[in-house]
């Protein structure tokens, strides 16, 4: 078998083949009269007729004597060529036969016709080299087996598996729907900046990165939230974005660095409404996506079809981890219950963090259908209100399905007083996730803040739901990896 750098040298030689035939193996454009696709919907009209030019990447080459057939792909569908000796130039039949490799790039020009085998077939009269190929496709039957490499070389991947190509399509379709509903509803899409001064909106450890003009440390942002809502004091009372968020923390099957998330915040709601909307917003991107209300996760089938049950989060920590009153821990008997579950934690970890931690290994993977959580502990979402039934809880909820979180909600706190003491207080912990006081935030929110619902969806949970994926990083196109040097 051929090395790598045998096959290189190998098309090396026959791009010089070209250039000595006088050919470009990289012109400027390709000019395809239809896609593959519109080819094979209107093959009755087109056949027999007219030539016709289609253009895609060859996938692969079966020279028979003085015929050739190669299949096309340019993306949208796959089709046969053939050049047949007899009825095309010499020149140009030798030409394809000692130049065009696998993974090159053509342009065929030609009629359509059926075979005896009812193959829908372009003959070829006439064909340009688009880009010739240096390196081959992975082999077919076998592709790319190693899982990191996969990542790295995407390219190759979508290339050679149809699934993967389908699940990144799939993901497209999850976005423009949720775009759509969103806009429908009259909310309006918006920018916030990616790189601010003070990491805010969300509790976790941010990037940093350096302003050389303005001479300062930014940060990339771990969440719009703060600008989002200082929209809502300017005078817009639906806004979203779908943008990337970056947090400096651990990467495993449900996490990634760099991803994407949908926040929306609408003035004059709260919590309870938006469970409403998400509810309805959820159910509407899988029945685009699916077709119904169900769905396959990791062996589990997921039914949308009924109303999201409803439970708390103390309940939760009850009946999954026995811990009966989490308000009544201390430090060294939660650190107890954690070791219980297998729970590893800092000796700087606060109390709620250890809490938390045992409610994501112990609670949330049981989690398999559709369910709201609500009345999480003050402390743990610092830019919630409080609920006016009990002022220990905030006015909050999380979807859970199929054991992840999907999303997170809440009533905005919108009281500049109570919100600057719970910065005070986050900041106390000591813990490097902890939210910092953002006084232009506080100021904008001392001009008056409206009572808001607001809402943070994870697109790529969602990705991994509706694709049936068990890792992030298989719904990322380019995951964070490690440099392979």
């Amino acid at each position: 078998m051929a090395s790598l750098e045998e096959i290189r040298n190998a098309r090396l030689q026959k791009l010089k083949l070209l250039q000595e035939a006088g050919v470009s193996a990289y012109p400027i454009s390709a000019r395809p009269d239809y896609t593959i696709a519109e080819a094979i919907d209107n093959f009755t009209k087109l056949s027999g007729k007219k030539t016709i030019t289609l253009a895609g990447r060859v996938m692969a080459l079966r020279p028979q004597g003085g015929l050739i057939f190669f299949n096309l792909d340019d993306g949208t569908a796959k089709f046969q060529g053939l050049l047949k000796q007899e009825e095309i130039d010499a020149t140009a039949f030798d030409l394809f036969s000692k130049t065009v490799d696998i993974g090159d790039f053509v342009e065929a020009i030609g009629t359509l016709f059926l075979t005896k085998r009812q193959e829908k077939t372009i003959q070829v009269k006439s064909w340009r080299m688009l880009s010739k190929s240096l390196l081959p496709l992975p082999e077919k039957w076998h592709g790319l087996q190693d899982v990191e490499e996969r990542f790295r070389k995407r390219y190759l991947d979508t290339i050679m598996s149809g699934d993967v190509k389908k699940r990144f399509l799939t993901r497209s379709q999850i976005i423009s729907e949720i775009r759509k509903i969103l806009d429908k509803e009259g909310f309006v899409e918006v920018e916030t900046p990616m790189l601010q001064s003070l990491a805010g909106g969300a509790s976790a450890e941010p990037f940093t990165t350096r302003h050389n003009a303005l001479d300062i440390d930014l940060f990339l942002r771990i969440a719009p939230e703060l600008y989002l809502k200082e929209l809502l004091v300017g005078g817009f009372p639906k806004v979203y974005e779908i943008g990337r968020n970056f947090r400096n923390e651990g990467i495993d099957v449900t996490h990634n660095p760099e991803f994407t998330m949908l926040e929306y915040y609408q003035s004059f709601s709260d919590a309870s409404r938006q469970r409403v909307f998400v509810e309805k917003l959820v159910k509407g991107v899988v029945k685009k996506i699916t077709g119904g209300s169900e769905f396959s996760y990791n062996g589990t089938p997921i039914n949308l079809g009924t109303k999201f049950a409803v439970i708390s989060y103390f309940d939760l920590l009850q009946r999954y981890a026995h811990i009966t009153h989490p308000e009544k821990e201390t430090l060294e008997s939660i650190r107890t219950h954690a070791q219980r579950v297998g729970v590893k934690f800092d000796m700087k970890d606060t109390l709620e963090k250890i809490i938390d931690n045992i409610y994501k290994k112990a609670v949330r993977p049981k989690i398999v259908q559709p369910t709201f959580v609500i009345d999480y502990p003050v402390n743990f979402l610092p830019l919630a209100k409080r609920s006016e039934k009990n002022p220990n809880v905030v006015d909050a909820f999380q979807l859970l399905i199929g054991g992840l979180e999907v999303v997170k909600a809440f009533s905005e706190l919108n009281d500049p007083i109570d919100q600057r003491e719970r910065f005070a207080a986050q900041e106390k912990t000591g813990d490097r996730e902890a939210q910092v006081t953002n006084e232009e935030y506080l100021e904008a929110m001392e001009h008056g803040m409206p009572p808001a619902g607001g809402v943070g969806i994870g697109i790529d949970r969602l990705v991994m739901l509706l694709t049936d994926s068990k890792n992030i990083r298989e719904v990322i196109l380019f995951p964070t990896l490690r440099p392979k040097n």
